[in-house]
Protein backbone atom coordinates (compact mmCIF):
# COMPACT_ATOMS: atom_id res chain seq x y z
CA UNK A 1 0.00 0.00 0.00
CA UNK A 2 3.07 2.33 0.95
CA UNK A 3 4.39 1.92 -2.59
CA UNK A 4 1.09 2.90 -4.47
CA UNK A 5 0.99 6.19 -2.54
CA UNK A 6 4.55 6.51 -3.03
CA UNK A 7 3.68 6.18 -6.66
CA UNK A 8 0.79 8.24 -6.67
CA UNK A 9 2.50 10.80 -5.06
CA UNK A 10 5.66 10.55 -7.65
CA UNK A 11 2.82 10.52 -10.31
CA UNK A 12 1.43 14.00 -8.86
CA UNK A 13 4.45 15.32 -8.34
CA UNK A 14 5.71 14.76 -12.39
CA UNK A 15 2.38 16.30 -13.66
CA UNK A 16 2.59 19.08 -11.22
CA UNK A 17 6.36 19.79 -12.73
CA UNK A 18 4.86 19.35 -16.24
CA UNK A 19 1.68 21.57 -15.79
CA UNK A 20 3.74 24.48 -14.09
CA UNK A 21 6.26 24.47 -17.47
CA UNK A 22 3.57 24.65 -19.80
CA UNK A 23 1.84 27.38 -17.63
CA UNK A 24 4.87 29.27 -17.47
CA UNK A 25 6.39 28.80 -21.00
CA UNK A 26 3.32 28.35 -22.69
CA UNK A 27 4.75 25.37 -24.71
CA UNK A 28 6.20 27.79 -26.99
CA UNK A 29 9.87 29.22 -28.45
CA UNK A 30 9.72 32.83 -28.07
CA UNK A 31 11.99 34.05 -30.26
CA UNK A 32 12.89 38.51 -30.72
CA UNK A 33 12.66 40.00 -34.52
CA UNK A 34 14.18 43.67 -35.06
CA UNK A 35 13.74 45.36 -38.17
CA UNK A 36 14.94 48.56 -39.77
CA UNK A 37 12.09 50.59 -41.58
CA UNK A 38 11.75 48.48 -44.88
CA UNK A 39 8.79 49.48 -46.18
CA UNK A 40 5.85 48.67 -44.10
CA UNK A 41 8.20 46.09 -42.28
CA UNK A 42 8.24 49.31 -40.24
CA UNK A 43 4.62 49.44 -39.71
CA UNK A 44 3.35 47.36 -37.03
CA UNK A 45 -0.19 46.46 -38.34
CA UNK A 46 1.85 45.34 -41.25
CA UNK A 47 4.12 43.22 -39.45
CA UNK A 48 1.50 41.63 -37.24
CA UNK A 49 -0.54 40.62 -40.02
CA UNK A 50 2.45 38.53 -41.44
CA UNK A 51 3.36 36.98 -37.81
CA UNK A 52 -0.42 35.94 -37.82
CA UNK A 53 0.16 34.39 -40.85
CA UNK A 54 3.14 32.72 -39.62
CA UNK A 55 1.24 31.11 -36.25
CA UNK A 56 -1.18 29.77 -38.54
CA UNK A 57 1.58 26.87 -39.89
CA UNK A 58 3.09 27.51 -36.27
CA UNK A 59 1.40 28.51 -33.40
CA UNK A 60 4.21 27.12 -31.20
CA UNK A 61 6.68 30.09 -32.11
CA UNK A 62 5.73 33.20 -30.92
CA UNK A 63 7.46 36.40 -32.17
CA UNK A 64 8.25 39.72 -30.30
CA UNK A 65 9.27 42.32 -32.44
CA UNK A 66 10.95 45.73 -32.01
CA UNK A 67 11.09 48.40 -34.95
CA UNK A 68 14.39 50.44 -35.44
CA UNK A 69 15.25 53.91 -36.92
CA UNK A 70 18.23 54.32 -39.66
CA UNK A 71 18.93 57.14 -37.08
CA UNK A 72 20.01 55.08 -33.80
CA UNK A 73 19.47 51.35 -34.94
CA UNK A 74 22.52 50.54 -35.00
CA UNK A 75 24.08 51.89 -31.99
CA UNK A 76 20.86 50.15 -30.41
CA UNK A 77 21.91 46.52 -32.01
CA UNK A 78 25.87 46.99 -31.03
CA UNK A 79 24.76 48.16 -27.40
CA UNK A 80 22.49 44.74 -27.84
CA UNK A 81 25.33 42.68 -28.36
CA UNK A 82 27.60 43.99 -26.16
CA UNK A 83 25.29 43.46 -23.55
CA UNK A 84 24.55 39.75 -24.49
CA UNK A 85 21.13 40.59 -25.39
CA UNK A 86 20.39 40.86 -29.40
CA UNK A 87 17.76 40.04 -31.01
CA UNK A 88 17.39 36.25 -32.27
CA UNK A 89 16.71 37.98 -36.22
CA UNK A 90 17.06 41.06 -37.44
CA UNK A 91 16.19 42.33 -40.63
CA UNK A 92 18.36 44.57 -43.13
CA UNK A 93 20.93 44.52 -45.41
CA UNK A 94 24.32 42.86 -46.32
CA UNK A 95 26.58 45.88 -45.56
CA UNK A 96 25.13 45.52 -41.55
CA UNK A 97 24.33 41.79 -41.13
CA UNK A 98 27.31 40.35 -43.43
CA UNK A 99 30.26 42.02 -43.16
CA UNK A 100 29.57 44.38 -39.93
CA UNK A 101 27.96 41.83 -37.74
CA UNK A 102 28.87 38.61 -39.43
CA UNK A 103 32.32 39.62 -39.92
CA UNK A 104 32.76 40.02 -36.46
CA UNK A 105 31.36 36.30 -35.32
CA UNK A 106 28.51 37.16 -33.90
CA UNK A 107 25.88 36.04 -36.77
CA UNK A 108 24.63 31.96 -37.25
CA UNK A 109 25.84 30.98 -40.79
CA UNK A 110 22.81 30.03 -42.76
CA UNK A 111 24.38 27.40 -44.92
CA UNK A 112 22.00 24.69 -44.64
CA UNK A 113 19.38 27.31 -45.45
CA UNK A 114 21.15 28.11 -49.67
CA UNK A 115 19.65 25.02 -50.61
CA UNK A 116 21.17 24.78 -54.36
CA UNK A 117 17.62 25.05 -55.45
CA UNK A 118 17.42 28.46 -53.70
CA UNK A 119 20.94 29.53 -55.26
CA UNK A 120 19.29 28.48 -58.76
CA UNK A 121 16.32 30.81 -58.05
CA UNK A 122 18.60 34.00 -56.76
CA UNK A 123 20.20 36.86 -58.67
CA UNK A 124 23.78 35.87 -58.74
CA UNK A 125 24.83 39.32 -57.46
CA UNK A 126 22.61 38.65 -54.40
CA UNK A 127 24.10 35.64 -53.66
CA UNK A 128 27.46 36.93 -53.86
CA UNK A 129 26.55 39.76 -51.48
CA UNK A 130 24.91 37.34 -48.81
CA UNK A 131 28.52 35.29 -47.92
CA UNK A 132 31.50 36.09 -46.31
CA UNK A 133 34.27 33.64 -46.39
CA UNK A 134 32.12 30.84 -47.51
CA UNK A 135 29.28 31.09 -44.83
CA UNK A 136 25.99 32.86 -45.49
CA UNK A 137 24.87 35.54 -43.04
CA UNK A 138 21.97 36.94 -44.60
CA UNK A 139 18.64 35.46 -46.09
CA UNK A 140 17.29 37.73 -49.06
CA UNK A 141 13.77 38.51 -49.28
CA UNK A 142 13.75 41.97 -51.38
CA UNK A 143 15.71 44.15 -53.32
CA UNK A 144 15.44 47.38 -55.20
CA UNK A 145 17.18 49.44 -57.91
CA UNK A 146 17.59 53.02 -57.13
CA UNK A 147 17.26 55.50 -59.69
CA UNK A 148 16.81 58.72 -60.11
CA UNK A 149 13.89 61.49 -61.37
CA UNK A 150 12.90 64.18 -63.18
CA UNK A 151 10.32 66.72 -63.69
CA UNK A 152 8.69 65.56 -67.06
CA UNK A 153 6.28 68.81 -66.73
CA UNK A 154 8.87 71.21 -66.31
CA UNK A 155 11.31 69.03 -69.27
CA UNK A 156 8.19 69.37 -71.48
CA UNK A 157 7.88 73.32 -70.97
CA UNK A 158 11.69 73.77 -71.19
CA UNK A 159 12.00 71.35 -74.68
CA UNK A 160 14.04 69.25 -73.01
CA UNK A 161 12.05 65.65 -73.63
CA UNK A 162 13.80 65.49 -76.61
CA UNK A 163 17.04 64.40 -75.17
CA UNK A 164 15.04 61.42 -73.16
CA UNK A 165 14.35 57.93 -74.19
CA UNK A 166 11.12 58.11 -72.44
CA UNK A 167 10.18 54.33 -73.12
CA UNK A 168 13.19 53.05 -71.88
CA UNK A 169 13.89 55.90 -68.84
CA UNK A 170 17.27 56.12 -70.28
CA UNK A 171 19.72 58.94 -71.84
CA UNK A 172 23.01 59.67 -72.39
CA UNK A 173 25.51 62.17 -70.96
CA UNK A 174 25.54 63.79 -73.88
CA UNK A 175 21.37 64.56 -73.71
CA UNK A 176 22.18 64.81 -69.75
CA UNK A 177 23.96 67.97 -70.51
CA UNK A 178 21.58 69.40 -73.13
CA UNK A 179 18.80 68.51 -71.16
CA UNK A 180 20.39 70.34 -67.87
CA UNK A 181 21.12 73.44 -70.15
CA UNK A 182 17.76 73.67 -71.25
CA UNK A 183 16.25 73.11 -68.01
CA UNK A 184 17.78 75.64 -66.25
CA UNK A 185 17.95 78.30 -69.34
CA UNK A 186 13.60 77.70 -68.83
CA UNK A 187 13.70 78.17 -64.89
CA UNK A 188 16.61 80.06 -64.32
CA UNK A 189 16.99 78.02 -61.15
CA UNK A 190 19.04 75.27 -59.70
CA UNK A 191 17.94 71.59 -61.75
CA UNK A 192 19.79 69.12 -59.56
CA UNK A 193 21.33 69.00 -56.40
CA UNK A 194 24.67 66.92 -55.50
CA UNK A 195 23.67 66.82 -51.75
CA UNK A 196 26.39 65.82 -49.34
CA UNK A 197 24.84 67.18 -45.72
CA UNK A 198 25.87 63.58 -44.77
CA UNK A 199 25.63 59.76 -45.95
CA UNK A 200 21.38 59.86 -46.11
CA UNK A 201 20.99 58.79 -49.81
CA UNK A 202 25.15 58.59 -50.82
CA UNK A 203 24.08 55.81 -53.41
CA UNK A 204 22.54 58.64 -55.58
CA UNK A 205 25.61 60.82 -55.84
CA UNK A 206 27.94 57.26 -56.16
CA UNK A 207 25.51 56.00 -59.38
CA UNK A 208 25.39 59.80 -60.86
CA UNK A 209 29.56 60.17 -61.29
CA UNK A 210 30.19 56.65 -61.45
CA UNK A 211 27.82 55.89 -64.71
CA UNK A 212 28.49 59.65 -66.37
CA UNK A 213 31.82 58.56 -67.74
CA UNK A 214 32.03 54.39 -66.68
CA UNK A 215 33.52 55.12 -63.52
CA UNK A 216 33.68 52.55 -60.57
CA UNK A 217 33.55 52.97 -57.05
CA UNK A 218 35.24 50.11 -55.89
CA UNK A 219 37.88 47.39 -57.46
CA UNK A 220 36.35 43.98 -59.02
CA UNK A 221 37.00 42.18 -55.99
CA UNK A 222 35.55 44.25 -53.48
CA UNK A 223 38.90 45.02 -51.42
CA UNK A 224 39.31 48.98 -52.35
CA UNK A 225 37.80 51.74 -53.47
CA UNK A 226 38.82 52.96 -56.64
CA UNK A 227 37.12 57.30 -56.31
CA UNK A 228 40.32 58.30 -58.35
CA UNK A 229 40.09 57.12 -61.53
CA UNK A 230 39.92 59.30 -64.57
CA UNK A 231 36.51 58.61 -65.80
CA UNK A 232 34.98 59.52 -62.17
CA UNK A 233 37.17 62.76 -61.73
CA UNK A 234 35.91 63.65 -65.61
CA UNK A 235 32.47 63.12 -63.91
CA UNK A 236 33.02 65.63 -60.68
CA UNK A 237 34.38 68.05 -62.89
CA UNK A 238 31.37 68.05 -65.55
CA UNK A 239 29.13 68.66 -62.76
CA UNK A 240 31.07 71.10 -60.64
CA UNK A 241 31.34 73.34 -63.65
CA UNK A 242 27.50 72.95 -64.60
CA UNK A 243 24.92 75.68 -64.48
CA UNK A 244 21.88 74.14 -63.25
CA UNK A 245 23.98 71.75 -60.84
CA UNK A 246 25.16 72.72 -57.36
CA UNK A 247 26.86 70.83 -54.71
CA UNK A 248 24.63 71.91 -51.86
CA UNK A 249 25.83 70.91 -48.35
CA UNK A 250 22.53 71.81 -46.95
CA UNK A 251 20.44 68.30 -48.51
CA UNK A 252 21.18 65.00 -47.56
CA UNK A 253 19.08 62.62 -49.91
CA UNK A 254 15.76 63.06 -48.16
CA UNK A 255 15.88 66.61 -48.43
CA UNK A 256 16.84 66.47 -52.08
CA UNK A 257 14.08 64.24 -52.86
CA UNK A 258 11.62 66.65 -50.87
CA UNK A 259 12.41 69.67 -52.67
CA UNK A 260 12.02 67.62 -55.57
CA UNK A 261 8.61 66.83 -54.31
CA UNK A 262 7.79 70.12 -53.87
CA UNK A 263 9.00 71.35 -57.08
CA UNK A 264 12.06 73.36 -56.13
CA UNK A 265 14.43 70.93 -58.00
CA UNK A 266 13.35 69.71 -61.71
CA UNK A 267 15.42 65.78 -61.30
CA UNK A 268 16.44 64.47 -57.84
CA UNK A 269 19.22 61.44 -58.02
CA UNK A 270 17.71 60.20 -54.48
CA UNK A 271 14.68 58.18 -55.61
CA UNK A 272 13.26 54.48 -55.97
CA UNK A 273 9.58 53.48 -55.70
CA UNK A 274 9.47 53.59 -52.04
CA UNK A 275 10.93 57.25 -52.36
CA UNK A 276 7.92 57.92 -55.08
CA UNK A 277 5.45 56.58 -53.06
CA UNK A 278 6.27 58.29 -49.93
CA UNK A 279 6.09 62.04 -51.57
CA UNK A 280 2.77 61.19 -53.50
CA UNK A 281 1.24 63.36 -51.11
CA UNK A 282 3.50 66.20 -51.79
CA UNK A 283 3.59 65.80 -55.07
CA UNK A 284 0.19 65.47 -55.73
CA UNK A 285 -0.79 66.69 -59.65
CA UNK A 286 1.68 69.23 -59.35
CA UNK A 287 3.44 67.63 -61.99
CA UNK A 288 4.14 64.77 -63.72
CA UNK A 289 7.48 62.24 -62.35
CA UNK A 290 9.08 60.68 -65.06
CA UNK A 291 11.82 57.86 -63.03
CA UNK A 292 14.89 57.46 -65.01
CA UNK A 293 17.67 55.34 -64.81
CA UNK A 294 21.31 57.54 -64.37
CA UNK A 295 22.99 58.93 -67.76
CA UNK A 296 25.89 56.60 -69.30
CA UNK A 297 27.64 57.29 -72.35
CA UNK A 298 25.63 55.45 -74.64
CA UNK A 299 22.69 55.43 -72.65
CA UNK A 300 22.74 51.19 -72.26
CA UNK A 301 25.52 50.60 -70.21
CA UNK A 302 23.65 51.49 -66.81
CA UNK A 303 25.23 50.47 -63.51
CA UNK A 304 22.73 51.30 -60.83
CA UNK A 305 23.17 50.65 -56.88
CA UNK A 306 20.70 48.23 -55.37
CA UNK A 307 19.36 48.04 -51.96
CA UNK A 308 19.03 44.40 -51.21
CA UNK A 309 16.80 43.39 -47.45
CA UNK A 310 16.53 40.03 -45.74
CA UNK A 311 17.36 38.15 -42.34
CA UNK A 312 20.08 37.36 -40.16
CA UNK A 313 19.89 35.46 -36.98
CA UNK A 314 22.14 36.36 -33.74
CA UNK A 315 24.03 33.65 -32.38
CA UNK A 316 22.73 34.05 -28.72
CA UNK A 317 23.77 30.55 -27.88
CA UNK A 318 20.18 28.90 -27.69
CA UNK A 319 19.81 25.57 -30.20
CA UNK A 320 16.34 25.95 -30.08
CA UNK A 321 15.90 29.82 -30.84
CA UNK A 322 18.16 29.57 -33.76
CA UNK A 323 16.15 26.62 -35.30
CA UNK A 324 12.45 28.60 -34.44
CA UNK A 325 14.16 31.91 -36.17
CA UNK A 326 15.48 29.55 -39.15
CA UNK A 327 11.83 28.33 -39.49
CA UNK A 328 10.90 31.85 -39.19
CA UNK A 329 12.93 33.50 -41.75
CA UNK A 330 12.51 30.78 -44.33
CA UNK A 331 8.87 31.15 -44.23
CA UNK A 332 8.55 34.70 -45.03
CA UNK A 333 11.11 34.17 -47.81
CA UNK A 334 10.13 30.66 -49.16
CA UNK A 335 6.62 30.37 -48.47
CA UNK A 336 4.84 33.75 -47.75
CA UNK A 337 7.13 35.72 -50.28
CA UNK A 338 4.92 37.26 -52.17
CA UNK A 339 3.37 39.19 -49.05
CA UNK A 340 6.86 39.30 -47.54
CA UNK A 341 7.92 41.39 -50.23
CA UNK A 342 4.92 43.36 -51.36
CA UNK A 343 5.10 44.87 -47.83
CA UNK A 344 8.33 46.11 -48.14
CA UNK A 345 7.19 47.67 -51.43
CA UNK A 346 10.68 46.23 -53.43
CA UNK A 347 11.17 43.58 -55.69
CA UNK A 348 11.61 39.59 -54.94
CA UNK A 349 15.61 38.43 -54.53
CA UNK A 350 13.93 35.00 -56.68
CA UNK A 351 13.72 35.07 -59.99
CA UNK A 352 10.67 32.74 -60.28
CA UNK A 353 8.52 34.95 -58.06
CA UNK A 354 7.09 37.44 -60.78
CA UNK A 355 3.25 39.31 -61.12
CA UNK A 356 4.13 41.57 -58.38
CA UNK A 357 2.23 44.95 -58.74
CA UNK A 358 0.37 43.84 -61.90
CA UNK A 359 -1.36 46.28 -63.66
CA UNK A 360 0.39 49.15 -61.67
CA UNK A 361 1.95 51.06 -64.58
CA UNK A 362 4.31 52.85 -62.17
CA UNK A 363 5.60 50.18 -60.04
CA UNK A 364 6.24 47.72 -63.59
CA UNK A 365 8.44 51.11 -64.59
CA UNK A 366 10.46 50.27 -61.51
CA UNK A 367 10.58 46.81 -61.48
CA UNK A 368 12.02 47.43 -65.66
CA UNK A 369 15.33 49.27 -63.54
CA UNK A 370 16.49 45.83 -61.73
CA UNK A 371 17.89 44.88 -65.15
CA UNK A 372 20.20 47.42 -64.63
CA UNK A 373 21.48 46.23 -61.50
CA UNK A 374 25.00 46.44 -60.90
CA UNK A 375 27.57 44.71 -58.21
CA UNK A 376 26.77 44.83 -54.54
CA UNK A 377 29.94 46.47 -53.44
CA UNK A 378 28.41 47.58 -50.29
CA UNK A 379 30.69 44.40 -49.25
CA UNK A 380 33.99 46.22 -49.20
CA UNK A 381 35.88 46.34 -46.19
CA UNK A 382 35.28 49.81 -43.93
CA UNK A 383 31.30 50.51 -45.60
CA UNK A 384 30.19 52.54 -42.68
CA UNK A 385 33.28 54.62 -42.22
CA UNK A 386 34.07 55.55 -46.01
CA UNK A 387 30.48 57.02 -46.39
CA UNK A 388 31.77 59.97 -44.58
CA UNK A 389 35.45 60.74 -46.25
CA UNK A 390 32.80 60.60 -49.71
CA UNK A 391 29.88 63.01 -48.17
CA UNK A 392 33.04 65.47 -46.77
CA UNK A 393 34.74 65.11 -50.21
CA UNK A 394 32.00 66.68 -52.06
CA UNK A 395 31.56 69.01 -50.06
CA UNK A 396 35.29 70.42 -50.30
CA UNK A 397 34.69 69.69 -53.97
CA UNK A 398 31.69 72.34 -53.72
CA UNK A 399 33.29 74.86 -51.97
CA UNK A 400 36.20 74.98 -55.30
CA UNK A 401 39.10 72.40 -53.80
CA UNK A 402 41.47 71.22 -56.88
CA UNK A 403 39.16 67.70 -57.33
CA UNK A 404 41.55 65.52 -58.35
CA UNK A 405 43.51 66.56 -55.34
CA UNK A 406 40.25 65.77 -52.95
CA UNK A 407 39.49 62.66 -55.01
CA UNK A 408 43.02 61.58 -53.97
CA UNK A 409 43.37 62.63 -50.63
CA UNK A 410 39.76 60.85 -49.67
CA UNK A 411 40.07 57.77 -51.75
CA UNK A 412 43.60 57.02 -49.64
CA UNK A 413 41.01 58.41 -46.35
CA UNK A 414 38.99 55.56 -47.39
CA UNK A 415 40.71 52.72 -48.21
CA UNK A 416 42.68 53.45 -44.34
CA UNK A 417 39.38 51.61 -43.65
CA UNK A 418 38.98 49.07 -45.64
CA UNK A 419 42.62 48.17 -44.34
CA UNK A 420 44.42 49.30 -47.66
Amino acid sequence: MKKIIAALLALTLVLGMAACSVSTGGGKTEITLWTYPIGSWGDQATVDGLIASFNEKYPDISVTVEYLTYADGDDKVNTAIEGGSAPDIIMEGPERLVTNWGAKGVMVDLSDLWTDEVKADTYASVEAACKLNGKYYEYPVCMTAHCMAINKTVFEAAGAMQYIDAENHTWTTENFIKAVEAVYAHTGKTVGAVFCAGQGGDQGTRALVNNLYGGTYTNADYTAYTWSSAENIQALELLNGMDGIAFDASLAGGDEANEFAKGNLAMAFCWNGATHANNLETIGDTFEVLPMAFPSKNGNDVQLCGGIWGFGVFNNGDDAKVEAAKTFIKFMADENTKASVEASGFWSTRKSVTGLYAGDELKEVYGSFMQYMGNYYNVVPGWAAQRTEWWNMLQDIGEGGDIPTLVAQYEANANAHAGK
